[in-house]
Order: C-alpha cells, then sequence, then structure tokens
C-alpha cells in the first residue's frame, strides 16, 4: 500500500467540495477547514466575516496509486467556478476564493500546468483566477461541518447549490465513483 498524500483546495463552500471528493476511489478522507489567512484556530463564524483572511478549504486525504494529485485537480477545475475573483455563486467575500494551497512542489507544477491547460482549452470566456500558494497552516473546522451534505439533505443549500455539483461530478467522473 502506497504513503497517503493531501491536497487542500478551496473552491467556495467546502461543503460542496467535500461532497464530491468523498464519492471517489481512492480518497481515504476529507477534512473540511480553513487556510491562507492569519489568524491562528479560527472559527466558522470569523472566517465568514471575512476578516481573518482564510478561505474554507478541504484538505482531501488519498492514495495516489488509485487517484493522482492531477485528477483531484482536474475534479476540482470543474464543480467549481475558477474565474469568479472571491465568490462561487451567492458565496462572496475572500473565504470563498479559488485556490490550490501545495504541501510540494510537484503540486505547485501540478496546479499550474493544470491552470493552464483549462485556460488553453478556454473552458470558461473570462481568465481562471485561482491563487496558487503554499499551505502554511491547516486549521480543521467544527465537526459539525464533516459529511454535512449527507447528514443535512434537508437543507435548502444542500439540495439546490451542492446536489447539482455532487450530480455533474458524478456523470463527468463516473468512472472514478468508488460506489
Amino acid at each position: 500500500m502506497s504513503a497517503t498524500e493531501r491536497a487542500s483546495l478551496a473552491g467556495g463552500c467546502f461543503w460542496c467540495l467535500e461532497a464530491v471528493y468523498l464519492e471517489l476511489k481512492g480518497v481515504t478522507g476529507v477534512q473540511s477547514g480553513y487556510a491562507g489567512g492569519k489568524r491562528p484556530n479560527p472559527s466558522y463564524e470569523q472566517v465568514c466575516s471575512g476578516a481573518t483572511g482564510h478561505a474554507e478549504v478541504v484538505q482531501v486525504s488519498f492514495d495516489p496509486e488509485i487517484v493522482t494529485f492531477k485528477e483531484l485537480l482536474d475534479v476540482f477545475f470543474t464543480i467549481h467556478d475558477p474565474t469568479t475573483l472571491n465568490r462561487q455563486g451567492g458565496d462572496v467575500g475572500t473565504q470563498y476564493r479559488s485556490a490550490v494551497f501545495y504541501e510540494t512542489p510537484e503540486q505547485e507544477r501540478l496546479a499550474r500546468e493544470t491552470i493552464a491547460e483549462f485556460g488553453a482549452a478556454r473552458v470558461w470566456d473570462d481568465p481562471i483566477v485561482t491563487e496558487v500558494a503554499p499551505l502554511e497552516k491547516f486549521w480543521p473546522a467544527e465537526k459539525y461541518h464533516n459529511n454535512y451534505f449527507a447528514l443535512n439533505p434537508q437543507n435548502p443549500y444542500c439540495s439546490v447549490v451542492i446536489a447539482p455539483k455532487v450530480s455533474k461530478a458524478r456523470k463527468l467522473f463516473l468512472e472514478k465513483l468508488a460506489k
């Protein structure tokens, strides 16, 4: 068995990203949290205020022999809009920015190459504004954020915002699903 690696990604609300990544083969865990800011041990309310500088992030643990960092990036750039600065849909603020927080030079290289590939393919009319930055510190979110989509199906945000992203990922990445 290979060593587990981590990918730390910000693409709007962490509940959306978590719901998609939990369904992929090779993903051994997804932790919602915060990164990219300066305030130590921030709370959800503090991050939502926009005053901490942190983004909502998912830290995806994965087996690189089953799913690669590049494949995780391909999913990432398919399930959110990387062209909107500091927002995803109705979620507005720096805490909802698009970012790849890399842990190794290889992750940085792959992130930059993937952005160039998607940009060259002209998937969107606007340029990609995804931040690529080193992961300085990851702060886990409060426990109630874990597995949020599955545990809160009655929440309107889950049915209106998250469910369509999960459906899109299931359709586009069917061969990569664990179930």
